[in-house]
Order: C-alpha cells, then structure tokens, then sequence
C-alpha cells in the first residue's frame, strides 16, 4: 500500500551493515597493527595514532546514529500518516469515479426496465431500484469520510458539522458542535488532523461508550487551535501506551497531534465518561495573529 514507505525501509538494512562492517575493519586494522608492534615490527607511530582515531571517529559517528534514530519514530509516524491521506484519497476518487457511477449506470438501466416489465414485476424492480439507492448513499458516505472535500471549501467546523450530522443521525445520542469563533488561517493539514482525531473519537463513542450526549467544541486560543471532545459514556482507563494494549484509534489520535507537534491529554474514568483536549500550535506565521481574537 506504501510502495514508497517500504522502499526506503529496505534501504536502511543495507545501510547499517555498511556502518558495522566499516568498524569491523577499522577494528580489524588496529588489531593487526597492535600485533605489528607486538612482534617488535617497525611501525610508525603516526600509523598507530592514525588507526585510533579512524576507530574513535567510527565510534563516534555510530554512537551519534544511534541517539538520532530515537527521532525518527516521528518523523515515521508523520511520514505514514501523509502517505495514508493520500491512499485515503485515492479511494476514494476510486469509490466516486469507478463504483459510483456504475451504480448509477445501473440504476438508470433499472428504471428503462421498469417501464417495460409487467405489472407483477413491478415490486421486484422496485425493491431492486430502492436496494440500488441505499448502495449509492453508503459509497457517497463512505467517500466523504475518506476524503471530506468540503475541509477545504468550507472549513473544519463546516466540514465537522456536516459529518456529525451524516453520522449521528439515525443514533439516539445529543450532541452539539460549539465555536464561537472564525477559523480562517488554519494549516490545512491540521485541520485534516483535527478532523480525523474527531471522527475517531465520535466513533469510540458509538462503539464503546454507550454515552447519551457529545459535546465538541472547537477554539481559537493564544497558544493555538484547541480541541474539546467529551461524553459521558462509560468511560475507561487511559493507557500510557495505547498501540501497546490495542488501543489503535487512541494511538492513531496521539500520533497525529505528535505530528503536528500538537499536545494531545485524555482524562477518562470507568463510570465517569471521557474528555479529549488537544493543541495544535499556531505556526509561527500565524502566532501573533492568533493571539488577537477574530471578530464576529
């Protein structure tokens, strides 16, 4: 699925045993000189000093490598979350351009059929065309969570207010979507983050919580965009860990605000429901304009 990911993760094997067998040989060359001088052989100084400090610098540069890898996790985890947007994407303009519109090809052969068929076929053709509706209604569905065109026309609370009502509104479950504020000015890719971070929240929600009311509030603050997410479901037990303990959707929401260099903050209690706080900080562009609050 990530032709480009997994190339490069191929090439980062081949790198490492490059490093370990240059130290090897420099290791090596010091060894057989050691063994020179040993023996008593002519050997000059300066080659020996020479030796060490290939060796010393090998060291160093492997020890430097080994302190950077523990920023590349994120970088990773940034990387893959771009490449999966763009899969996302692709989908779905594969869902609307391929699926959709065979769907509607179908639809409208059904309907030239119908006016030809007799009457006790009537009800069958019906059934048929009604089965056909609901299938292009799931695909326009399923097309608008994985690529909510409107995030760009229309914005995060639009964009957000559409999808909670396309997705809540055959639930019991009160909800409401607070801002009081314009948010022109938002990195485009922040607000996807925001956006993806809610749409897995509300579907903890529905799956897990058993909650009677959302609440989701959306801000302009000084230090940046907030985001407020709370229920009073069940709740649960955060864990330190997420992607350790299975909690994929709460690990997938962690790294997308670590990707943005954004605070993510889960405070949830078993019988006491959940609440969701996470800042994305304003981009340095942007920081002081933030700070001063928009007009209504």
């Amino acid at each position: 699925m990530f032709p480009r990911l997994k190339k490069s993760l191929r090439r980062r094997p081949r790198v490492t045993l490059l490093r370990w067998a240059t130290a090897l040989l420099c290791v090596a060359s010091l060894l057989a000189n050691l063994t020179v001088v040993v023996l008593e052989h002519t050997l000059p100084a300066w080659l020996l000093g020479l030796q060490l400090l290939a060796t010393l610098g090998v060291g160093g540069y492997m020890s430097q490598g080994a302190r950077s890898i523990s920023l590349r996790p994120a970088e990773l985890a940034g990387r893959m979350l771009k490449v999966q947007e763009q899969e996302r994407q692709h989908l779905s303009r594969e869902l609307h351009d391929d699926i959709g519109q065979l769907l509607t090809a179908a639809k409208l052969q059904l309907q030239w059929l119908q006016r030809r068929v007799p009457d006790d076929l009537q009800a069958h053709c019906g059934g048929v065309c009604h089965t056909l509706e609901d299938t292009l209604g799931k695909v326009r569905n399923v097309t608008a969570l994985l690529n909510p065109r409107q995030l760009a026309s229309l914005g995060l609370e639009a964009c957000l207010r559409a999808h909670l009502v396309r997705t809540l509104q055959s639930t019991e479950l009160h909800w409401s979507l607070e801002c009081q504020q314009r948010l022109g000015g938002i990195n485009e890719e922040v607000a996807m983050a925001a956006f993806r971070i809610t749409q897995e929240a509300v579907t903890n929600v529905l799956r897990h919580a058993q909650a009677s009311n959302l609440v989701i509030r959306l801000e302009r603050r000084a230090d940046g965009l907030g985001l407020s997410i709370q229920d009073d479901g069940l709740g649960f037990t955060p864990a330190a860990n997420p992607a350790a303990v299975g909690q994929r959707g709460m690990a997938g929401m962690r790294e997308r605000a670590t990707a943005h260099n954004g605070a993510l903050v889960i405070d949830s209690q078993p019988g006491s429901g959940t609440r969701i706080e996470v800042v994305f900080p304003w981009p340095p562009r942007t920081h002081e304009r933030a700070r001063t609050p928009a007009r209504s």
